[in-house]
């Protein structure tokens, strides 16, 4: 059976990424991009369906770290037979994507084997294998991957094994090198030079990091967690590096997160640009320009890696699922769904962007004033809210907000910086969408926002209504709605996104754990309605979720104690880097100003 969740660590190229288990098994690649094909999917299966593992051959106890600040893996065995350590990571993308193992003696001889079982797409495909020299191809289709060692190979059960002995002070390296099958063989790297360009890479990355707060070393792994989750040829971050992990076991919440959501890019912007990455945020914005351009009135919620638009979805039936939960799912149907939010999403990041002084572009303007011209018209529409649900579209209470948001902004814009536009219109809207929400959203009885119009169910994106500038923080009804999320929309202290099953909101049968994004959430708006200590007490808390080498899911399970879902979440790193930057005192970036102005709009 896979590990739990938090038994992988991640290792990555910036084009792709591999999950690496605490018994020495790579259980998931995709190559040569995070959305690619798997060559190892045991992760979603078993063995058979593809896997890598390097161990001692009579086990022992691990110890696992990443060397410095890197996102190079060292795991390290102590056994009966004297002391070994696996470097395990992916160098930086050259000529081809490559996966490097170096086998180092440490202390006495440990005898170590090797077990490769390459099956592409997603365990579907079993290679044709041949050994060329001390080198071992195989090719299937479009795909070829290339092994070389001075390790002993030999083939059995349609796989390939090693049994070596590694004495202290020796190396055994291996490599496994990816080329699309119709391109001439590219030579693989030296596993000694490539370990120091990487470690070289990524200190040089961590060292521009100008957060110095009290979580300095969390704050800074986090960062590189999502940076490993950047396709740098784009500069789109996707959500997660796996698809199908379930927010239930032995359920069907299983979404596949290898691609790019726009709601994700203001929470993102924030966190680059408040640590010191302008660089990074600009490419995210320039890519979220370019995946947005085109009639406004076909956005979508998310996008592929280079901005693709169509992500069918399908199942692979072949596959049981993480621990027997199905159906595994490759692409993503929600890309089709209707989600009023994301337009005050889209408007909201490049604020974000604006205000930071990352110069807007006039061709950036129009495309602005487009969305801003379809939101003007179709705000009043019932959609599927950002959770994506599956059940019917309704008046969901966030997604109204955001367009707020998106109006808001657009006025800042013509007010601050000079931009054009109908600001007369725009406000016009802002103030009705405002007394609408105020109107139809808010239950005065219990005090608090609500999920939809007319529904008395809570959600945690009711969490953003403060941060997003809707209304002050010291406002009774976000306090109220503070405490009822804290009081009914909690486990153990962590935030569910809804209530799943709850007047079939999604659609979809069964429960999930809490989401850790909305978590951070709940610390960011305690923090904002002045109870920090309880923000604080919480935020560590958090932190504890962390596996031994920083990662975290999407959620969490507080009945087992396990994480949940895709790993590792962008939207929970970013979570912990903001609200870090939040309780160290240095705030993360929001519509400060729309906040303020609050005192001087109709509260009702």
């Amino acid at each position: 059976m896979t590990g739990h969740i938090e038994d992988y660590a991640l290792i990555g190229d910036l084009q792709s990424a591999a999950l690496v288990g605490r018994d020495g098994s790579i259980d998931w690649l995709c190559l040569p991009r995070f959305d690619s094909t798997a060559c190892f999917a045991a992760l979603l299966g078993d063995e058979s369906a593809g896997h890598w593992r390097i161990a001692p051959t009579g086990g022992g106890d691990a110890r696992r770290r990443y060397r410095g600040d890197s996102l190079v893996l060292e795991t390290e065995w102590q056994t009966p037979d004297g002391v070994v350590r696996v470097l395990d990571f992916m160098p930086p993308r050259g000529e081809a994507a490559d996966v490097v193992r170096i086998v180092e003696g440490v202390s006495g001889a440990v005898p170590m084997r090797m077990d490769l079982v390459l099956r592409f797409d997603y365990g579907r495909v079993v290679p044709w294998v041949r050994r060329q020299g001390r080198d071992l191809s195989a090719i299937a289709g479009p795909d070829a991957v290339w092994l070389r060692t001075d390790a002993p190979l030999h083939g059995r059960d349609r796989a390939t094994a090693s049994e070596f002995t590694v004495g202290e002070g020796e190396r055994v390296p291996f490599v496994l090198t990816y080329q699309l099958s119709h391109l001439p063989r590219p030579e693989p790297v030296d596993p000694v030079a490539a370990l120091a360009d990487s470690e070289r890479y990524w200190h040089e990355w961590i060292g521009r990091c100008d957060y110095d707060g009290r979580w300095s070393d969390i704050v800074r792994r986090s960062l590189i967690l999502l940076k490993a989750l950047t396709y740098a040829p784009t500069g789109g971050i996707v959500a997660a590096a796996t698809s199908s992990l379930p927010e239930q076991i032995g359920g069907p919440r299983n979404w596949d997160y290898r691609y790019c959501w726009l709601r994700d890019a203001t929470f993102t912007l924030q966190a680059l640009l408040g640590t010191g990455y302008v660089a990074e945020a600009k490419a995210w914005r320039e890519w979220l320009l370019r995946a947005v351009a085109g009639d406004p009135a076909d956005l979508q919620i998310m996008y592929g890696l280079d901005g693709t638009r169509r992500l069918p979805e399908y199942t692979a039936d072949w596959l049981s699922g993480y621990r027997g939960s199905t159906p595994v799912r490759i692409g993503n149907a929600a890309a089709g769904q209707l989600q009023l939010d994301v337009w005050g999403e889209v408007l909201d990041g490049l604020h974000t962007a604006r205000e930071a002084g990352i110069a807007s572009t006039d061709a950036g303007w129009d495309l602005q004033r487009a969305l801003l011209d379809f939101l003007e018209g179709e705000w009043r529409q019932p959609d599927n809210g950002l959770w994506e649900v599956r059940g019917d579209r309704r008046q969901f209470v966030h997604s109204k907000v955001m367009a707020w948001a998106g109006f808001d902004r657009a006025v800042t814009a013509v007010e601050r910086h000079g931009l054009d536009g109908p600001v007369d219109r725009w406000r016009a809207a802002r103030d009705e969408i405002h007394a609408e929400v105020c109107a139809k959203g808010f239950d005065a009885d219990r005090n608090t926002f609500t999920q939809s119009y007319g529904s008395p169910a809570l959600d945690a994106a009711l969490l953003l209504i403060p941060r997003v500038g809707f209304l002050p923080p010291t406002d009774p009804r976000v306090v109220g709605t503070v405490e009822a999320v804290q009081r009914d929309l909690c486990q153990d202290g962590f935030v569910l996104r809804y209530r799943p099953g709850h007047d079939n909101v999604d659609g979809l049968p069964g429960t999930e754990g809490a989401f850790l994004a909305c978590t951070f959430w709940l610390v960011d708006a305690l923090h904002a309605i002045g109870r920090r200590d309880d923000a604080e007490q919480l935020f560590e808390r958090l932190l504890d979720l962390r596996n031994d080498v920083g990662m975290l899911s999407e959620e969490y399970d507080p009945a087992s104690g396990h994480q949940l879902g895709n790993t590792p979440q962008a939207f929970s790193l970013v979570g912990l880097v903001n609200s870090a930057r939040l309780l160290s005192g240095t705030p993360t970036q929001t519509s400060a100003d729309s906040a303020a102005q609050q005192t001087r709009r109709p509260s009702r």
